[in-house]
């Protein structure tokens, strides 16, 4: 059996070596147009930044151990650029030659990746602008960046990449701006938990302009003139253009393969293109969504991972079948950890799906034990049955394992009734005997069972000060600090003694800092026959997503 596989990176390295295993009489050959394969290119920026020290460390094989190990022929520099389905082969570019030759196959996996998107914009290719997709790039913009030490950087995109990027040049001592045409960075958070990485990100001394995209470039007497969307100019010494990437399906096309609409490679769910003997995994792909009826692209390295152990599987004659994919990812970002998993606000909106959501804010372990740090969580969830559709959690310390545990959660179905009940490693040190897990689904199940009614921080624009009682049940100290507009303050503490201060025939809509001592001040509320509402997240999220 010959098996060609097109791409050396996550899925199509995974996948030879998953098919060595299984097949120790294959001939497997692996194609890969770059001088490397099976790189760690979520590393790249932490290469750039200097916390990963040396290029030998993002190199997880190279053509050589790889034979060694597996077998595998593998070809770098070697760039597949035709398919001819009828005979079964394709033809080979050798960049290092200049030969073209042909390889026969009985069964073909393109795992081509994604290509970094750059409009058409003036001075795109200038020296000293880059992007971020491999080896070659990280080298040459760390060795560019280290000619300018405590130079000028922008960073054009607040995606992933565009964030660590923004980071490791910060952290070199370089002055960054991060420029990003949305309203927001990280397109996986909803807008409230991304204002957390906003603000972090400018106390840490990044310019970070939202709404505002890049025109184009020019090249100045000492670097580098960047025209901004907003009409400024910055003169920078290095650009790093993050804005996306592409599928790179052009050989996927032009071999009449089936695409989605934006170009990406569509595939059953055994990875098995339109072509019973074309496979194709990894960034390129468009994967079912989780809890939907949906196909999107997943760019994340663990789904390519597996993608490629599903596609040697089902050449090896095991059936297997890819899942539907649900996106967990997580960013470091300077100190904060920001981590998502499933369906985000946003998304289910577009899908029209109903949905409740949940914050709290929570420590990361015992409040009397020393070093404990909050962090924000929201999860979202089916109000009909409670199963969990999403969550995103931003913090210091413990954020990564609580989306883990909410990841497993989504995966197996569980309700946020179920959330109550997860038995969680409990030590001081590590968590609360009521984990934030736990709470946020204490908070939830609260909802269903109609013990509390929520608000949000985006209805308080809309709420007729006539009709509603705006209560703020923090401290004379913390009112005084900012408050919700037309909000009147009695401490929870004081609530039962002053209720008569309240109109009893209008609604209740009640605050804190987090929503904790406001929920206890909603129950005394109900109690004495008011009905309270509890802001969940508290003045805390309100002020923070209204950038107050």
């Amino acid at each position: 059996m010959k098996v060609i596989i097109v791409g050396g990176v996550a899925a199509g390295a995974s996948a030879a070596a998953r098919l060595r295993r299984l097949n120790e009489q294959a001939e497997i050959t692996l194609f890969e147009k770059g001088p490397y394969i099976s790189y760690a290119n979520c590393g790249l920026p932490y290469y750039v930044g200097g916390a990963i020290p040396e290029r030998e460390d993002l190199l997880l094989q190279t053509p050589e151990s790889f034979f060694a190990r597996t077998a595998v022929d593998v070809r770098v520099n070697s760039e597949v650029v035709a398919i001819d389905r009828e005979k079964k082969t394709v033809e080979v570019l050798n960049h290092a030659t200049g030969e073209r030759y042909t390889q026969g196959y009985d069964y073909l996996l393109l795992s081509p990746g994604a290509a970094p998107f750059v409009p058409p914009m003036p001075g795109a290719d200038l020296p000293g602008v880059f992007t971020v997709k491999d080896v070659p790039d990280a080298l040459a913009i760390r060795e560019w960046a280290r000619k300018t030490p405590g130079g000028r950087a922008l960073v054009v995109g607040g995606g992933y990449i565009g964030v660590e990027m923004a980071e490791n040049f910060a952290e070199m001592g370089m002055q960054v701006t991060l420029a990003e045409l949305a309203n927001q960075i990280i397109a996986p958070l909803d807008f409230d938990m991304a204002q957390e990485l906003h603000n972090h990100i400018r106390r840490r001394g990044v310019d970070l302009r939202l709404n505002t995209g890049l025109s184009g470039l020019a090249q100045s007497e000492g670097g580098l003139i960047a025209s901004l969307g907003d009409g400024t100019e910055l003169e920078v010494d290095i650009a790093v253009l993050a804005i996306g990437v592409r599928p790179a399906t052009g050989l996927a096309r032009e071999a009449g393969l089936e695409t989605d609409g934006r170009g990406f490679i569509l595939t059953d769910e055994h990875m098995r293109t339109s072509d019973p003997y074309i496979f194709a995994a990894g960034d390129a792909v468009a994967v079912r969504l989780l809890n939907t009826d949906q196909k999107g692209s997943i760019a994340l390295a663990g789904p390519a991972n597996r993608q490629g152990r599903v596609v040697a599987d089902n050449i090896a004659g095991i059936p297997s079948s890819f899942s539907p994919a649900q996106g967990s990812a997580i960013i470091k970002c300077f100190s904060l950890t920001a981590a998502s998993t499933g369906l985000n606000e946003k998304m289910l909106k577009n899908l029209g799906m109903d949905y409740g959501r949940v914050y709290v804010y929570a420590a990361s372990h015992a409040t009397y034990y020393p070093g404990a740090k909050f962090m924000s969580l929201k999860l979202l969830y089916a109000p009909d049955t409670g199963r969990v559709l999403g969550a995103q959690v931003v913090g210091r310390d413990g954020a990564d394992k609580r989306c883990d545990v909410l990841a497993t959660a989504i995966r197996a179905g569980l309700t946020v009734d179920d959330l109550c009940e997860l038995e969680l490693c409990y030590a001081p040190p590590y968590s609360s005997a009521k984990d934030p897990v736990n709470m946020a689904g204490f908070v939830a199940q609260n909802i269903q069972n109609g013990l509390l009614r929520p608000w949000f921080w985006d209805e308080a624009g809309s709420l007729d000060r006539e009709a509603v009682t705006i209560l703020d049940v923090r401290t004379e100290e913390e009112f005084a600090g900012g408050s919700i507009d037309g909000a009147i303050c009695i401490p929870v503490d004081e609530l039962r003694a002053r209720l008569d201060e309240l109109d009893p025939t209008k609604p209740v809509y009640a605050y804190c800092f987090s929503g904790q001592r406001s929920y206890t001040a909603c129950r005394i509320l109900s109690g004495n026959g008011f009905e309270g509402h509890n802001l969940l997240g508290g003045w805390r999220l309100y002020n923070l997503a209204t950038g107050g």
